[in-house]
């Protein structure tokens, strides 16, 4: 089974972001007098965005919309400050990406990060890659798990849905992909279980980024 095209996930998949994320929202709890979370908690509260982040970061006193702004403006600022310092690729993400690169595989990112975040990022860390699109928030373009932004990448690129393989590594992204018609791959590198990912509709899973090679290209498609 071979496929024309894919979308990405990026935090969990492409690019673990758990510490940074981990450090600047510690930081604006710690700020606030508010009690803070170890790393591995992050796991759970990423995935939605940084609003929904901070949601479930907070301790359920903090119930008021004009505090929840506030905390909210204070995480997105400490993430700008933040968000290069401990990010890096998964281990064998560069040599995948190159993979695909090179047999003129079409690849977007779609994340639930804000937009320039998600610019600013996959250029500094994975940069000469060939993505043919990244989006990530605004608030015009709904967040996963709507379909939506990624059929607007279908479109642009011109590709059926079904012909894409959409990989991430949270029920989210399961979700996402079942809902556009594409067919949902996880990966357990990233920041759920694998029983989350089968039971948000995950199709395959894979334990290492050189697994999904086979995946991709026009050539002997069974599909």
């Amino acid at each position: 089974m071979k496929f024309e095209a894919v979308i990405f996930d990026l935090d969990g998949t492409l690019l673990n972001t758990l510490d940074d994320l981990a450090d600047s929202m510690n930081s604006v709890l710690e700020h606030n007098h508010l009690p803070t979370h170890p790393p591995e908690a992050y796991q759970y509260f990423v995935g939605d965005g940084i609003d929904m982040l901070v949601r479930r970061a907070l301790p359920f006193q903090v119930a008021g919309d004009d505090e929840l702004l506030r905390l909210i403006r204070e995480m997105k600022r400490e993430y700008s400050r933040r968000w290069l310092c401990r990010t890096r690729p998964y281990p064998g993400v560069p040599e995948m990406l190159d993979a695909f690169a090179a047999a003129g595989t079409p690849m977007a990112v779609l994340s639930n990060k804000p937009d320039e975040a998600s610019q600013v990022i996959v250029q500094a860390l994975l940069p000469n890659t060939g993505f043919q699109l990244v989006l990530g928030a605004t608030p015009e373009r709904p967040k996963k798990p709507d379909p939506s932004a990624a059929l607007e990448i279908a479109a642009r690129l011109d590709i059926p849905p079904s012909e894409f393989l959409f990989i991430g590594d949270t029920p989210i992204d399961m979700h996402t992909a079942c809902a556009a018609g594409m067919f949902p791959l996880g990966v357990l590198w990233g920041f759920r279980p694998a029983e989350q990912l089968i039971g948000a509709g995950a199709r395959m899973l894979v334990a290492q980024a050189d697994h999904l090679i086979p995946w991709i290209g026009s050539a002997d498609r069974d599909r």
